[in-house]
Formats: structure tokens, sequence, C-alpha cells
């Protein structure tokens, strides 16, 4: 495992090094943390474990932080066809420099093991990009190991998995921000404020449109194969990457982006965009801390033989104030609020509005009103978070109830009925089969 100079030791060096020459030592402001930029002593510096595409999207928006640092990188795959942990090094080497925080390649850790990268006390928090199937156990020992995490929706691929999440973060004292970064839109938040101060009169119902008309969906729909197991390539750890997960012959199509659409390792559209969708309806009708009571969903799944995820689907659920939610696979990807008095209707991605009378988007909220804090986009308010320890807009709670609402939907159109839920003992009434499904059991020696 390569080395790294600890931050704070750094200054130590520096100083000292500059004490002892016979010549004076100019030590750039950046170190210094003057000019305006951030002391290396004052960096959060993090750790992304999972670098493909997600990871190197999280990693970049990291790097844009000024009181962040990238210190070290984790990967199954050492890199092929610029994937991997080789060209996500080389990103993170680029873009550090870019914004004056250069990071040499030898002081850059990386390694294939997320184990090795949390045993560093170099580390202050972790950055959770991997396939759905290894979010639950990586945060749980991320928290473990004292650090703060970031972790990519849905927060877990079961319910039992997610809670374990939340009661690991809450025994160790950590901060966790969900991937749910619809929820740090201005024009989300500003929704809350309308619909919560009765702009829209009485919310009467919900409507969630989830497509899945995309190419890569028609791409998933028409994998029929024939799909031969092959020989992983040299430079990717398959039994690690399969991890908690049923053990399956490696098919390349199942890996990098495919994951998604087999139940082991993912959950299809359902957690995937699902999972924002869902989320900003649990958000805006304050049912964070809850969940539904009944609920019904039907699907047809993909006809492959290597992706079984729901391609076609709709559904209809019900919390315990009467809102009704009901969803379909077509429309504009979003969700429209319908109350007594008007609708609103919120696009995914990046939360653009439109309103039965546009008048609407218009309205100015009072000081005397409800007001939703802002966030200052979704990656600055977990590191804010990790700064004053307070929760963040998308904390582990938040991240399992929506985990666990899209968890619930999918069994639903497996199980092939509806769905009696508690939402206090996050139990299935009456239904011990149901229960089982939800548990996901994991592949030795992997365990919550």
């Amino acid at each position: 495992m390569k080395t790294r100079l600890n931050r704070r030791g750094f200054l130590q060096r520096a100083g000292g090094a500059a004490l002892g020459a016979v010549a004076p030592m100019i030590v750039p402001a950046r170190v210094l943390g003057r000019g305006g930029t951030v002391a290396p002593s004052e960096r959060v510096a993090i750790g992304c474990i999972g670098v493909g595409g997600q990871g190197q999207g999280n990693m970049r928006n990291f790097i844009a932080q000024p009181d962040a640092q990238i210190v070290a990188l984790c990967d199954v795959e050492r890199g092929s066809a610029g994937k991997g942990l080789e060209a996500a090094g080389k990103t993170a080497v680029e873009q550090s420099a870019k914004v004056g925080r250069p990071i040499g390649e030898g002081s850059l850790v990386t390694c294939h093991d997320f184990r090795e990268l949390l045993a560093r006390d170099d580390i202050d928090a972790v950055s959770i990009s991997t396939p759905d199937h290894w979010h639950a156990l990586i945060s749980i020992a991320a928290a473990r190991a004292g650090k703060d995490i970031y972790c990519e929706k849905p927060l877990a691929n079961s319910v039992p998995e997610g809670r374990a999440v939340c009661d690991a973060v809450a025994r160790y004292g950590r901060v966790l921000q969900t991937g749910s970064h619809e929820r740090s839109n201005d024009t989300c938040r500003f929704t809350w404020e309308l619909v919560n101060n009765g702009r829209i009169g009485d919310l009467r119902a919900v409507e969630v449109n989830l497509p899945t008309d995309q190419p890569h969906h028609q791409a998933i729909r028409q994998a029929a194969g024939p799909f031969a197991p092959q020989k992983p390539p040299e430079s990717l750890d398959y039994d690690f990457w399969v991890g908690p997960a049923p053990w399956r012959p490696f098919v390349p199509d199942c890996t990098h982006f495919g994951w998604r659409f087999t139940l082991d390792t993912g959950g299809g559209e359902m957690t995937d965009r699902g999972a924002h969708v869902l989320d900003l309806v649990q958000y805006i009708t304050n049912h964070d801390d809850d969940g539904p009571v009944e609920l019904t969903a039907t699907g047809t799944q993909a006809a492959s033989p290597i992706f079984d995820a729901f391609m076609d689907f709709s559904f209809e659920y019900r919390y315990a104030d009467g809102l009704r939610v009901c969803g379909v696979s077509e429309g504009d990807r979003g969700l429209k609020l319908i109350g007594a008095k008007g609708w609103i209707f919120i696009q995914i991605h990046g939360g653009r509005l439109s309103a039965s009378d546009p008048a609407l988007l218009r309205e100015r909220i009072l000081p005397s009103e409800k007001h939703s804090e802002r966030s200052p986009g979704h990656h600055r308010n977990f590191l804010d978070a990790v700064r004053s320890r307070r929760r963040p807009v998308a904390h582990e709670e938040i991240g399992h109830r929506t985990g666990t609402l899209c968890h619930l939907l999918n069994a639903s159109m497996f199980l092939r009925r509806p769905f009696r839920w508690d939402p206090v003992k996050e139990t299935v009434v009456g239904d011990a089969e149901a229960n089982r499904y939800l548990a996901r059991p994991m592949r030795h020696p992997w365990h919550l």
C-alpha cells in the first residue's frame, strides 16, 4: 500500500524545513490557506470507493469544493477502456491541478479493497459509488471506521440493510448524505414551500412518471443473447465485485452500467431514477420519517436470460393520512402534485417546474410563512454537515425510507400482490414471504 504524508504533519514538516534551511524557502499561499484558499490541514480528506461513471462524477464535484481534497481511490477494476482506477486517478490529478490543489500521482493512494482505504487515519470521509448491492456493507464499515459518508442512492439494496446503515451511523456518531441530489435543487425546495403554504390548495394526489424508453432501456429490452459466460479480465477482481450478491458467472453486460437491471445487484428504473422521484414525493408531502401503509404494483420483467428488472409497471400507494400516490413507466420523468386549486410538475433531472397556472411559479413566500432551508448543493451540503455535525438534507433515515419504498414496490411486482406495510415496525403485515423477500440473504462470508 502506498503511503501518504499526514495532512497536519505536512505543515509541521514544511515549517521545520523552512527553519533549518540555509536559503529561504518560499511556501505557496495555498499551503498556508491564504489568498482565499483553504490550508491542507483544514480540508476534508476524501476517499472515493467505486470510481466508474457516477463515482467520477461525485469525485469531480468534491474536487470543485475549496475545502475538500481527494486523497485515495478504491475500485475492484484496475483499469480498462477508460474505466477503473487508472482513468479515475488521471482525472483526479488533472482536475485537482485545475482548481489549484494539485496532488501528485505518487501521493494519491489507490487500492482495490475498500477495507484498506478505511483503515487509513488520514481520511475523514468517503464517497461510495459502487453498485447498489455494496452500498450498505461499505457504509456500515465506514461508520465503524470513523468516516463520514456520502453514499449513492438507493442507500441500500434491502430494507434490513438500510436499517443497519442507520443504526451504524447513529452508533458511531457519523454524518451520512444519501446521493438523492434532486432534493438540493432550489426549485424542488421552492415547490415544498408552495405546496406547504397552500398555493395549490389541499393536496389531493401525486402522480409519478418513470419512463423506460431511453436507449439504454431499449438495449435491456432487446438483450436476448446468447450470453456465454466468460473469463473475467485480469484487470477486474470479479469475485470481489459480486461480493454479497448471489454468485453468477461473469457476463460483461451485467457489470458496469448493466448491473442496474439485475435484481440481485440493482432494482431497475424503480431504484435508479425512481429513487430520485419518490424521494421528492416523500420530502414535499412531509413523509420523510414514515412510509405508505398500503401499496400495490404490477409490472413486466425484462425478457432476457441475464436481466430481470421490471421494465413496464404501474403502482399505487397510500399514506396513513390518506394521500394517494400513483405511478406509471411512461410520460415525462417527474412528479405532479395535484391540489384543490391547481398543480405543479417537477421534471427530473434538473428540477424544471411547470404549473396549471404559470403565475404560481412567480409566487413570493412571505417571511411569516413556512420555509424550507435552501441547500447550497448536495456535495457542498454534505461538507457543511461534516464540519458542523448537523444532519444534511438527505441524511441516512431519509435515504432508508425512500429506498424502502422502492424495494416495497419491486417486491409487490415480483410477488404479484398488494401489501399492508407497517412503517414503524418496518414489516409487511401478515406476509412472511414478502418479509423474507425484502431481506436478501448475503453470500458467505459477507454479512451485516
